[in-house]
């Protein structure tokens, strides 16, 4: 139960005080849909009709990127695997590098063309090798996002292609898909692609040129995803990165391609000139706390939470870090049970409060060894 309460304490506690989104006159833009999230902490600092459902068209490929990711950490296909196109891969329309049915492409060239030139056909060949089909990895693609928190999302192919009846079924929101770019730059090895410029594939036969024109042209851009179709509009998951700061902006329906880059641009410029990331701990280093009739004598707590807190510029100079520590804890002390309290405040602000717990377990002494102890005291 304790470790529980702890938990849950984790989750929401950290998030008391974060700054409130801001809305769309804050940074006007053109798309009619948009959102800046901060990658570290999920914080949504703006936002634009978020939750309005929109075609994603290629942003789909997020999801797409972010199971084969997963399937590689996870061992179920392997980064030495080497990937053949199916018929129904090569027959992909839109974007793409042109597979013939059977070509077979290493999982590093698969990804490669699918992160930089936004792919069809090799979006489709992976989605076959993880899953056997795009069905069963389209199934996969909307448990992932139900898991996510994915609240107005549903996918009906891993592309985006949106040229088929049933794909007017195939939307998402601004919010959703910052949920899962989020997800997805968890992943760091997806940065070794979603930063590149211009590349080739095929060796050297057949180039690349990214989609993505921020990772050119901004300034500590890292990603991630461009998306178009004449019914979904020019749509852009950018993320970048600056003093240690990364945020995400999501752009949906916008009416041209320089209105989407523009227009995340914009947020991103927002977002990186009115907050920054701060160490909760900093300064702080939680004292031991005596147990009582513990087979160890003290515990120094540590932090639930070790995660940044996301502030305001200008409260850089007025955090106040307060710790609350219990005088003694009586054995047996169960890993993570709460100790302590790190406050951290700017004026009457609250802007994290993180449980501090113990790290392991320490269990109470037996009467024999209560007794061995008095001996050996008595000894000496």
């Amino acid at each position: 139960m304790r470790s529980l309460i702890c938990l849950i304490l984790t989750l929401i506690l950290p998030l008391a005080g974060l700054p409130t989104a801001a809305s769309a006159d804050t940074v006007p833009i053109h798309a009619p849909s948009a959102i800046l999230m901060d990658v570290a902490t999920g914080t949504v600092l703006y936002e634009k009709n978020a939750d309005e459902r929109r075609e994603p068209a290629s942003v789909t490929k997020v999801m797409t990127l972010l199971l084969v990711m997963e399937a590689l950490d996870a061992g179920q296909i392997s980064w030495d695997d080497t990937v053949t196109a199916s018929a129904a891969a090569a027959g992909k329309g839109g974007s793409q590098i042109f597979l013939e049915e059977g070509e077979q492409l290493s999982m590093d060239e698969m990804l490669k063309s699918v992160v930089v030139s936004s792919a069809n056909d090799c979006a489709t060949a992976l989605a076959e090798h993880v899953a056997g089909s795009e069905t069963a990895f389209v199934g996969r693609m909307n448990a992932r996002a139900a898991e996510l928190g994915m609240e107005n999302t549903h996918f009906v192919n891993c592309t985006g292609l949106d040229d088929e009846p049933e794909a007017q079924e195939h939307l998402t929101t601004a919010r959703d898909v910052a949920i899962m770019s989020r997800a997805l730059l968890g992943h760091d090895a997806i940065r070794r692609y979603t930063t590149i410029w211009m590349d080739t594939v095929r060796g050297g036969a057949f180039g690349l040129s990214n989609t993505n024109k921020l990772i050119r042209f901004y300034e500590g851009a890292t990603g991630l995803k461009t998306g178009y179709t004449s019914r979904a509009g020019h749509c852009l998951s950018a993320s970048a990165k600056r003093d240690g700061i990364e945020l995400i902006a999501v752009i949906l329906g916008d009416d041209s391609s320089s209105h989407r880059f523009e227009d995340a641009k914009a947020l991103l410029n927002w977002g990186f000139a009115n907050y920054a990331l701060a160490d909760p701990l900093e300064g702080v280093a939680p004292t031991p706390i005596p147990v009582i009739l513990g087979t160890a004598e003290s515990i120094v707590p540590a932090p639930a939470d070790s995660g940044p807190i996301l502030i305001e510029k200008g409260q850089a100079g007025t955090l106040r870090r307060e710790l609350s520590l219990v005088e003694s804890v009586e054995a047996p002390v169960e890993a993570g049970q709460v100790l302590g309290t790190l406050r951290v405040t700017s004026g009457d602000a609250l802007l994290a409060e993180v449980p501090l717990t113990a790290v392991e377990a320490i269990p109470r002494l037996t009467f024999a060894q209560i007794w061995l102890r008095a001996l050996l005291g008595l000894v000496q």
